[in-house]
């Protein structure tokens, strides 16, 4: 499942040394009952107790910042992942016919579960090589016209299309914006809009701005359970608005990026469930968690005129939202 460098395994999240702490001392209760040949199983089953006890409640309350940690674990599992795990027989369709194949997004042919699927995911990389090979998952403006190119095959052949998003944004250079990466997301967002085949759309880690956009309009728009989706990063906003990167949980917090906050208002339609303690814990819980969510949507939608779904999807992106009066601000007859 998920690779894994030793820095990655060894990786801990400020707010979870205590869960760590406790999870050192099973370890060493554990090695001191195989050396000593003693039996510290009461001790053991006690601590593992607390452990899970504490797992829990730190993972239940965790901030926004804090969020936006787990979605950024370097073991967290990444598109490639799920596609190994989840993504049976899967084809892969290279280049977008008109500059290169950009590597920051996959596309291809693949079964996930019963259902036959065009697959279109941002893909970070793994270690120092893969990272660079993807651009770190910031996809320039070939890599949308790939995703497109794919998505148009499976509207063709009346195949769904599942789009798992995980970026921090499009590539902003000069060569990206020289081959026009804006016109490229923007004519995204046009075709999917009106491609006559269910979409599902999930956010596996990171979901920035417009590059995530640019593949990420559906039918239904789901989130994992500690991913956030935002149109900037917190530290970006935090530079803008206090002119310093300091400021990044204080930004996470008001920008309500998180997958419970955007539920509320109406932003996604589900959550899919992490394992305890975030997808890193347990990649394979998490794909599997993945993979039902992907299933039982396509088979909801599926039984959707092609007519009505293009209706039902307008009116899904018409309303989506909610306005939200702040104590002192003028309403909209005032303003």
């Amino acid at each position: 499942m998920a690779k894994t460098n030793s820095a990655a395994e060894g990786y801990v999240l400020p707010f979870e040394k205590p869960i760590m702490h406790l999870q050192r001392q099973i370890a060493e209760l554990e090695a001191s009952q195989v050396q000593a040949g003693r039996d510290y199983s009461s001790e053991i089953r006690q601590l593992r107790s607390q452990f899970v006890s504490l797992l829990k409640k730190t993972y239940q309350n965790l901030s926004a910042w804090e969020t936006v940690q787990v979605a950024r674990h370097p073991a967290r599992p990444l598109a490639s992942d799920y596609i190994e795990t989840m993504a049976k027989n899967f084809v892969e369709l290279h280049g977008d016919r008109r500059y290169a194949d950009d590597k920051a997004i996959r596309c291809g042919l693949a079964r996930v579960g019963t259902e036959k699927v065009v697959l279109v995911a941002q893909q970070k990389g793994r270690d120092t090589r893969e990272k660079i090979a993807c651009n770190f998952g910031c996809a320039h403006p070939e890599g949308y016209r790939k995703a497109l190119r794919a998505m148009r095959l499976g509207e063709k052949f009346h195949l769904p299309i599942v789009c798992l998003i995980d970026t921090q944004g499009a590539y902003p250079g000069i060569g990206s914006e020289e081959r026009g990466v804006a016109e490229a997301i923007a004519v995204n967002l046009m075709e999917m809009s009106r491609l006559r085949t269910p979409i599902v759309c999930v956010v596996i880690g990171e979901g920035g701005s417009g590059g995530a956009l640019g593949i990420g309009v559906g039918d239904r728009i789901a989130m994992l359970e500690y991913a956030f989706y935002s149109v900037i990063s917190p530290e970006g906003c935090a530079a803008i608005l206090w002119r310093t990167g300091e400021k990044a949980p204080e930004a996470a917090q008001a920008m309500k990026m998180t997958a419970r906050d955007l539920k509320a208002l109406d932003v996604i339609d589900d959550i899919v469930p992490e394992p305890l303690g975030g997808a890193h814990r347990n990649p394979a819980e998490s794909a599997h968690n993945l993979e039902r969510h992907i299933v039982r949507t396509l088979r909801e939608l599926k039984r959707i005129d092609p007519e009505a779904i293009l209706k039902h999807r307008y009116e899904r992106w018409r309303r989506m939202g909610k306005v939200i009066r702040v104590e002192g601000s003028p309403s909209a007859d005032q303003a």
